[in-house]
């Protein structure tokens, strides 16, 4: 028997799956060959995890567990899901009796299906716990950037109407990575012109018509420079910044100032290139797709809020073949966040962000309990070795809930085992394409593992809490849902198509060229960002460059990991290989390092020994090396070869987001 169900992993695709069952137990996964944008083709990472670790009884955790030995060491006993819940709930209602808001938890994109994701969020408004904001550890920079200029980051482009796009630019983005079907097929397959901005040649810049290899941290002078030679090409659409922008008059004595020469000088790029890349964008109609990992800087939100004044100047909305794209929410296709949630559940305590949970977890003064789902911290969060240390405290009652043994159930004092995406019914909104899938259970859940949703709900009952939202059904949730979206033929018929577009035709991204802003405006100058301290405008700033002996770590996804996940997979080990720097050939000559040599990268909060690898791929001055290792799988001297024993946690200009990109290193060989 074949089933169709789709990947709600954190990725742009979301691709189609099928699922080949014999005798109730899955023989292969492998990519749908009706769905219609991946075409029966599932990317490498996932089709090593699905058929490996996501299949190995082994691997996959089966029963609650019980910590035994010290924190950190992973001893664990089995316990019954009576006796884990019972221990949980009467330690969650001790410290709720003094302070709900010591219990902190800690989720993100583990899964991006639309129950197992939100619904757990029902029970931590009710408890009024404090939610680690979950886009601080990622994009959250990007977010607010594109709220006070367009009014939302969460309504971009339709990829379909790129039929009708001249250009496509890519922008701190990596589809090779972390979207291998917008790469493999989108990319390739159109006739517009490809411009890739990224300071790492990667497979996507390496096919593109025209790659501006930047100095990282110097977007925001690109773009001022770009806006630059637009003015000077009269390639401004001044009746669309007359009536639907707001500023321009106020930002342009700034751009005046950043001719293609300023701009050369800040990013490292050649005069002509800009120039050459500014003509393409004018020629239009042009299509902006912002990366996530474009704001991973500490001027990330002003480089974001920089680069979308492109499409504004240029009357690049609001038609065919436009538009710029950061994410596409589920909220766009009629879902219901609140509901799912249950926000009005909520006590309203304040979050924080992920650049502080370590810090957090060293107070025992605002910290008694810490919960993740969906979330590794122990591999994804900065400070490393301090966050280490406050998950070591013996104080703090720790609850992980995963499907695998990781380095954050390690410090655990009960671990409960979740259930895979294979094994449970749910629904996908993909945050690219415009679609809406379903996830379509293949077999039963492994062990006494459950779904995220049912480990809650059986929580909720154990505390003794009344509210029915807490113990809604699935099936009542996807009924609703699929009403909101406006799909007919109930989960059943979904399941047995995979996914649906809504709507047949590409929509147009703002067609009534109304954006919800204060104004209903494009808000090039805002007087609610500058209220909040952002800046009434962006400015055309750039990261000071590192010292001599410094070198600028950048560290993007991997092709065989989805961030932190499958990085526990052995075919995804053999093929990630030994932990590596990636150095330019004239930085390695100058240090006097070989391929293969080992050497030490150390900051002021850690130290991490790697391998190095020689390519020109980085710029002089630019090291590189890929997020997601979990230091449990590779001991000895590599054990600490996760970038975030680096990471400082520096805050972004934005939403308290990560910075990670701007950590500064020292090399020295070992």
């Amino acid at each position: 028997m074949n089933i169709k169900t789709t990947c709600p992993r954190d990725c742009y695709d979301a691709c189609g799956i099928e699922v080949k069952v014999v005798s109730n137990q899955i023989s292969s996964v492998s990519g749908d060959p009706d769905h219609p944008y991946t075409r029966g083709s599932l990317c490498g990472k996932c089709t090593l995890a699905y058929n490996g670790a996501f299949l190995d009884p082994k691997l996959r955790l089966a029963n609650p567990l019980r910590r035994v030995g010290d924190k950190g060491t992973g001893q664990f006993e089995t316990v019954t899901w009576d006796e884990a819940l019972d221990s949980i709930s009467a330690k969650l209602k001790e410290i709720t009796d003094d302070n709900p808001a010591k219990i902190l938890h800690a989720h993100y994109t583990g899964t991006c299906s639309l129950i197992a994701n939100k619904f757990p969020m029902r029970f931590f408004n009710k408890l009024g716990a404090t939610e680690v904001e979950p886009d601080t550890v990622c994009n959250m920079a990007g977010h607010i950037a594109l709220e006070q200029l367009i009014g939302t980051s969460l309504v971009g482009f339709d990829p379909r109407t790129s039929k009708d796009s001249h250009s496509i630019f890519v922008w701190g983005a990596n589809p090779s990575a972390t979207a291998p079907h917008a790469h493999q097929y989108w990319l390739k397959e159109s006739n517009a012109k490809i411009i890739v901005i990224d300071p790492v040649r990667h497979q996507t810049a390496e096919k593109a018509d025209l790659h501006l290899q930047l100095r990282p941290g110097s977007d925001a002078a690109l773009a001022f420079s770009l806006m630059h030679v637009l003015i000077h090409e009269n390639a401004l659409d001044e009746e669309f910044i007359e009536n639907y922008t707001i500023g321009w008059d106020e930002l342009l004595p700034k751009v005046l100032l950043c001719n293609p020469e300023w701009g050369a000088k800040h990013t490292g790029l050649k005069r002509d290139d800009i120039i050459k890349a500014a003509k393409i964008y004018a020629e239009g109609p042009s299509l902006l797709w912002l990366g996530q990992g474009l704001q991973r800087q500490r001027l990330g939100g002003n480089i974001i809020r920089s680069c979308a004044i492109l499409p504004a100047i240029t009357g690049n909305f609001s038609k065919p073949g436009s538009g710029l794209l950061y994410l596409n929410g589920s909220g766009r296709m009629g879902v219901d966040a609140d509901y799912l949630t249950g926000a009005n559940l909520s006590k309203d305590v304040p979050s924080i962000s992920h650049m502080d949970l370590a810090e957090r977890l060293e107070n025992k003064s605002e910290s008694s309990a810490f919960i993740c789902w969906n979330i590794n911290p122990a591999v994804s969060n900065p400070e490393q070795e301090r966050l280490r240390r406050g998950l070591a405290r013996d104080d703090l009652f720790t609850v992980v809930i995963d499907i695998f043994e990781t380095d954050s159930t390690d410090y655990a004092d009960f671990v409960l085992p979740a259930a895979s995406f294979l094994e449970f019914d749910d629904l996908v909104s993909g945050y690219f394409n415009l679609s809406f899938s379903a996830q379509a259970q293949a077999k039963p859940p492994h062990g006494q593992s459950l779904p995220n949703q049912e480990i809650f709900r059986k929580l909720a009952s154990f505390m003794n809490f009344p509210e029915e939202e807490l113990y809604e059904s699935d099936e009542k949730i996807i009924e609703k849902t699929l009403r909101d979206v406006g799909i007919e033929g109930g989960f059943k018929k979904l399941k047995s198509i995979g996914t649906t577009w809504p709507t047949d035709e590409p929509q147009i991204q703002f067609p009534e060229k109304l954006f919800p802003t204060r104004s209903g405006k494009i808000e090039i100058s805002s007087s609610v960002a500058e209220k909040k301290g952002l800046g009434r405008l962006p400015e055309p700033i750039v990261d000071a460059p590192t010292t001599s002996d410094k070198y600028r770590l950048i560290s993007p996804a991997s092709r065989w990991l989805m961030n932190g996940s499958y990085a526990n997979d052995d075919r995804v080990i053999k093929k990630l290989g030994s932990p590596e720097v990636i150095i330019n050939p004239l930085d390695a000559d100058r240090m006097g390092l070989h391929k293969g040599s080992l050497v030490s990268l150390s900051n002021e909060v850690g130290s991490i020994r790697l391998t190095v690898e020689i390519s020109d791929v980085v710029r002089p001055g630019v090291v590189m090396s890929y997020k997601g290792r979990w230091p449990r799988q590779c001991l000895g001297v590599m054990g600490k070869n996760n970038v975030n024993f680096l990471n400082p946690g520096t805050k972004a200009d934005m939403g308290e987001s990560s910075a990670v990109h701007n950590i500064e290193v020292s090399i020295t060989p070992v």
